[in-house]
């Protein structure tokens, strides 16, 4: 004879189960690229503005001036490669995809596009500042590799933090 614990073990089964579950996982490689590549593309047009402020006086120091926009196109990457890792692990909904698969997919695209995004505003912030002060100092130059490293790691751990999450 089947007990109300019997009916409720069943439903909570049902529930893990979802068919839905696909969609969180989904949802997530499509945050961690849309908003990677919102802050790539946000640090890459920051930064661009300053070496063009900068390359009417100073046109020989150009070439050291490209690193902030490399650096935030790497960002962007960051994205890609969570997201490529995740969507291999998103599969039919069921019992080898279970709403918890889903939920943990979906945090990890979330934090990497949100940590991306973050990294290239600032890329975009640091990188204007800093091409336009090496213009003025070219001695600068190291000051502002080190800045940019630091707002580029930001980036480096929500990909390291998605990685773990979606390792599902």
């Amino acid at each position: 004879m089947a007990t109300d614990g019997d009916q409720f073990n069943a439903e909570l089964l049902a529930a893990e189960h979802a068919m839905y579950a696909p969609f969180f996982g989904s949802l997530g490689v499509t945050f961690a690229m849309i908003f990677t590549a919102a802050g790539s593309a946000y640090g890459t047009a920051k930064s661009g503005t300053g070496i063009a402020s900068m390359a009417v006086a100073r046109p020989d120091l150009v070439m050291k001036a490209i690193i902030p926009v490399v650096m935030a196109g790497i960002v962007a990457i960051y994205g890609l490669v969570v997201a490529v890792i995740v969507s291999g692990k998103v599969a039919p909904g069921g019992p080898e995809y279970t709403i918890n698969d889903g939920f943990s997919q979906f945090a990890a695209g979330l934090v990497c596009g949100l940590c991306g995004l973050g990294a290239g505003y600032a890329i975009g912030i640091a990188g204007d500042a800093g091409v336009r002060a090496l213009s003025q100092q070219p001695r600068f130059f190291v000051g502002m590799i080190l800045i940019l490293i630091f707002a580029e790691v930001l980036g480096l751990y929500g990909m390291i933090v998605a990685l773990i999450l979606g390792a599902t």
